[in-house]
């Protein structure tokens, strides 16, 4: 795959930070956008703009179909059954909340287990917590090894007949261990209990297909799948859609309203309140199709090469210790340097153009576990080349050279 060519295709790559080239490394925490994404924004706010599902002008019409074309795209990538399992929410954050909320009040009560892991974002725990205080749920954390991976058989270990929901990562932000979710969900289906997965880190870098995986609920972030923020997924079964309560109430998602009662559509209306962030989930259907035009296991092959190239690379230098081990891994390396906090290794990289997060990425509880209070995290994308490797290296050898000498 050209890197080269992928990156031309991306106007911000013509910039330059401090004066450098950008070497763009912070992938899991949002991706960089291509042209097309950004020129279908603006052809729908400049052509084509109106509130959707409400008018019956021209314009009206035609954002409606815009938006829902968007939802046909997704459905067929995700492989769904039906697009009536697609709902548009602000972020995936908003789609995890929208999970626990409505399940929770419907089918969680005092005593209950919610089951997830030491890996989560705090995205994936939050909303769990809140229902743990509110109905006086219990939460179960399946512990990670010495590798940061988490083993199926500590799941099972976990599981009880009380066990109400299992929410686990597919893609740990910090170490990059790839869950094995399939097996999870198989054990879960056994026993009747629906399985929630946080697909941020999964979507962009994974093949994902509902009907192989299985899973109850799927939590998307199209702002890291090279799509614009203010746009989230939730895939959801619709035997869930079904019998699950409202999560916002609003204009739109209503049937019928009296003084004394109101009634509700069907999935997806039903949970899509309000006037939702069109030109966003138009835009997105241009990410869609750029992921499908290189090739979901060309990004995959790729990422592959690229993440072996940096590990190769890093554990070259004795002062570097990358955090994490896992057998199966995704496109992230999370890293310290002895004596040198991660925030001003991002300072020093910063200087070269070289843009990585620092801090605990939402991850306190790993951060707990793995006895450290923060990580230096570069993640790659379809962008990333060997090239940017080799920079990076660079300047990890220059935080060196001015912190510990």
């Amino acid at each position: 795959m050209d890197t080269k060519v992928i990156k031309s295709k991306f106007p911000i790559f013509k910039n330059k930070i401090n004066g450098k080239q950008l070497t763009y490394l912070d992938n899991a925490n949002s991706s960089q956008k291509p042209q097309s994404v950004i020129d279908r924004i603006s052809k729908f706010y400049s052509n084509e703009f109106s509130n959707i599902g409400r008018s019956v002008h021209s314009l009206g019409v035609t954002a409606t179909n815009r938006f829902e074309e968007t939802r046909d795209l997704i459905k067929n990538f995700i492989n769904a059954k039906s697009r009536e399992e697609i709902i548009f929410t602000k972020n995936a954050t908003e789609a995890i909340n929208l999970v626990a909320f409505t399940y929770g009040e419907k089918f969680i009560n005092k005593g209950d287990e919610i089951l997830i892991t030491e890996l989560e974002h705090h995205a994936n725990y939050v909303p769990w917590h809140f229902i743990r205080k509110r109905k006086g749920a219990i939460i179960k954390f399946a512990e990670c090894n010495e590798k940061g991976e988490v083993d199926i058989d500590k799941i099972k270990e976990l599981i009880s007949n009380k066990t109400k929901m299992i929410a686990i990562t597919h893609l740990s932000n910090v170490t990059g261990a790839i869950m094995p979710v399939k097996k999870i969900v198989d054990l879960a289906s056994e026993k009747k209990i629906p399985v929630l997965i946080d697909g941020c880190q999964g979507a962009p870098h994974l093949k994902i297909d509902m009907q192989e995986l299985g899973c109850d609920f799927y939590a998307i972030s199209c702002h890291k799948m090279y799509g614009p923020t203010g746009v989230g997924i939730l895939y959801a079964k619709k035997k869930w859609l079904d019998v699950l309560p409202p999560y916002q109430g609003g204009g739109g998602m209503i049937e019928d309203v009296k003084k004394n009662n109101i009634t509700f559509p069907r999935s997806p209306t039903k949970y899509e309140a309000g006037t939702l962030q069109t030109a966003e989930v138009v835009g997105f259907s241009e990410s869609i199709k750029f992921i499908k035009d290189v090739g979901i296991k060309n990004i995959m092959s790729h990422e592959k090469e690229i993440l072996e190239y940096g590990l190769e690379k890093i554990k070259k230098n004795n002062s570097v210790k990358i955090i994490g081990d896992p057998k199966n891994r995704g496109s992230i390396i999370s890293f310290t340097i002895k004596g040198i906090h991660p925030h001003d290794i991002a300072t020093i990289l910063d200087e070269d153009g070289v843009a990585i997060r620092a801090g605990h990425h939402c991850c306190q509880i790993l951060h707990e576990k793995l006895g450290i209070p923060a990580s230096a995290r570069a993640s790659f994308g379809i962008y990333n080349s060997k090239e940017d490797i080799d920079v990076l290296s660079d300047s990890i050898k220059k935080c060196n050279k001015v912190f510990n000498t």
